[in-house]
């Protein structure tokens, strides 16, 4: 079992979700997490990749889909020994390992294929800081929502999955 200190609950238009953040393996990578939900960064942003089987991506555009400006980027805490099994919680990055800042995404599927191998920009991976401990039957309700392409961005939900807010238990 890992060691909580924060549960977070996003509570979205599709039902809430609530996460058990990992601050023994992932303690920088759910500060962050932490620092971005109580600022109410996230409330109002929406899921805006989903793709079943995979993931749903959310935590950096609102429903109009214009990118909101986050904090600095965080070191990948990735190689901490958890895996991007289905319902965990990692943070999303572009193709530099140490680029995350407030997108993540919860697994749908076990992407292991996700996970730490190396110190490398190729097998650097996926910090999965956290977990779904209620709400997975809404994650599969929102993975199920059909998808199509919104400008630049594909596999974005036709109606909009909306963090309406998140709250946190200490």
């Amino acid at each position: 079992m890992m060691r909580v200190l924060n549960m977070i609950t996003l509570h979205t238009n599709h039902g809430d979700i609530k996460l058990a953040l990992n601050t023994e393996k992932a303690p920088n990578t759910a500060a962050n997490f932490l620092n971005y939900a109580k600022e109410g960064f996230y409330d109002g942003t929406v899921f805006h990749r989903v793709i079943d089987g995979f993931m749903v991506q959310g935590g950096g555009f609102t429903e109009d889909m214009g990118q909101k400006r986050p904090n600095e980027s965080i070191e990948n805490e990735a190689n901490n020994g958890l895996s991007n099994k289905i319902g965990t919680i990692a943070m999303a990055r572009t193709s530099d390992p140490h680029s995350a800042t407030a997108q993540f995404f919860i697994n749908v599927g076990d992407n292991t294929f996700l996970d730490f191998k190396s110190e490398s920009a190729q097998g650097w991976g996926y910090c999965v800081f956290g977990e779904v401990v209620e709400g997975m039957d809404v994650v599969n309700k929102i993975k199920a929502v059909s998808t199509g392409n919104r400008g630049m961005h594909q596999d974005v939900p036709l109606e909009a999955v909306i963090i309406e807010k998140v709250t946190i238990e200490e």
